[in-house]
């Protein structure tokens, strides 16, 4: 089969194209602004990519186009199609779906699916249980929306499915909607055996009116599993708490709160797996943070669904590298360090920051650079949450570029530790003009921030040289 995917360099479609080719099809594919990473990992993989989405990819005459999220029925300002593209396959009737539906129909048909849920940390459980599966020796397929630095790719098949047994494969489940043809949670599509749901706050302000229409999406998530599948739930949150209220007709595992299935005990950088009080496992490890632990306790609780011990999630944890973008380390200059952050809603800002303030200790300082780039971010339905999230940095440094809302009014609480401007150049000079020796930056965003994180360890070079 040749699919030609539109909107294949995001993170999920540019998955679904690596999986694609590896099962043995012709892919294509169009962008706007083809960039990497996922550009790189394409082209590595023989993928023929398109800048733009014009109407001579016509003549490629693919069996199938695949559309992303990114494509809708928009109009330019001149009245002509922003994606005319998808209008000629709709004018000449041509074959078209969704990437989770394609997904759904020629990957994930005839596997045990386990999917990870959540408003936070989608992209780090996934990855922490795909890791432990494989160490396991279960070689599981998985798609991820990053990179997981255990593995070097975002996606994978993993072992073929067979008459005799039920291979596994690991996703990351998107709470996003599909396509403009289909406006259904992406997770709906992938009618896992297990499910975890992480946590659940209100995001996604573009499409979601409030959190209790995210509750019925996660909802019918549930409605998916079978009654011999499991679903494990992060006991410290209310709204999940809600969700299950509405009924659930599979075994559940819950994890985090004192009360639940799977607790830990300790420091999160060195803690005990407790299963129902007992024992089961520990975890040493190069992460930080309360959000890690849980997210580490959810997959210790789902691998144990398909068979794998807890004493042996806990070992494989202690081998787990991240992500790229997760406080990746970017680069130190002089004493200064330099991460990239993947962190964009408040409370992942905030859990962030938490993390490495835990780490350092109180004698460091911590200075948050970060832009509101998330359709929720821009429409600054949480600028209100915006200091409470900054809390543990000494400094922060907002980049206002594509706002309708005025970022240095809602930074105010912060007084003199708030720095904002619209362009990154002047972002950098701000950052020089406060930055000490043995300071920590952090550069927060979903996008690639103008390369900040690379321009500020140039500028540092020069600048500390001084």
């Amino acid at each position: 089969m040749h699919i030609h995917i539109l909107g294949i360099c995001g993170t999920f479609m540019g998955g679904v194209a690596a999986l694609a080719r590896e099962a043995g099809h012709t892919v294509t594919g169009c962008d706007a602004g083809v960039y990497p990473p996922m550009s790189d990992q394409l082209r590595a993989l023989g993928i023929e990519l398109i800048e733009g989405f014009g109407t001579e990819q016509l003549a490629l005459q693919p069996d199938m186009f695949v559309v992303g999220n990114v494509v809708s029925r928009a109009h330019l300002a001149d009245g002509s199609p922003k994606f005319p593209l998808m209008e000629a396959i709709l004018d000449q009737g041509l074959p078209y779906t969704s990437g989770p539906q394609w997904l759904s129909e020629h990957v994930l048909q005839g596997r045990h699916v386990l999917a990870v849920a959540g408003t936070h940390g989608k992209t780090t459980t996934t990855s922490m249980l795909a890791w432990i599966l494989e160490c396991a020796g279960l070689t599981p397929g998985f798609l991820v929306g990053g990179v997981p630095l255990n593995f070097g790719v975002s996606a994978r098949l993993g072992q073929l499915a067979t008459a005799q047994e039920r291979p596994l494969f690991v996703i990351e489940a998107d709470e996003y909607d599909t396509a403009f043809f289909d406006k259904r949670s992406k997770f709906v599509h992938y009618r896992p055996r297990t499910a975890v749901l992480n946590n659940l706050e209100f995001d996604h302000a573009d499409i979601f009116p409030d959190l209790a229409a995210i509750e019925r999406q996660f909802h019918h998530l549930v409605r998916t599993v079978p009654a011999s599948g499991r679903v494990v739930w992060n006991g410290l949150e209310e709204a999940l708490a809600r969700v299950l209220h509405q009924g659930c007709w599979s075994t559940q595992r819950s994890f985090g709160a004192a009360v639940s299935d799977f607790t830990a005990e300790g420091a999160h950088h060195a803690f005990d797996v407790l299963q129902q009080g007992r024992k089961v496992g520990r975890v040493e490890w190069e992460l930080s943070g309360e959000h890690n632990q849980l997210n580490a306790l959810a997959a210790i609780a789902a691998a144990e669904h398909v068979g794998v011990s807890p004493a042996v999630a806990a070992e494989a944890l202690g081998r787990f590298h991240n992500v790229k973008r997760r406080m990746e380390l970017r680069g130190s200059v002089r004493g200064v360090t330099v991460y990239d952050d993947f962190a964009h809603h408040p409370t992942a800002i905030r859990t962030t920051l938490d993390g490495l303030r835990q780490r350092i200790g109180q004698q460091q300082r911590i200075l948050a650079v970060f832009e509101p780039r998330s359709n929720t971010m821009k429409l600054g339905t949480m600028k209100a949450q915006l200091p409470w999230s900054l809390k543990e940095a000494d400094l922060a440094f907002c980049h206002t570029a594509g706002l309708d809302w005025n970022a240095a009014e809602a930074l105010e609480p912060l007084g003199d530790a708030a720095f904002t401007t619209d362009n990154i150049d002047t972002l950098v000079q701000q950052v020089l003009a406060q930055v000490r020796p043995g300071d920590h930056i952090v550069c927060m965003s979903n996008g690639g921030f103008g390369g900040v994180h690379s321009k500020l360890l140039e500028a540092l070079q020069v600048h500390l040289a001084a």
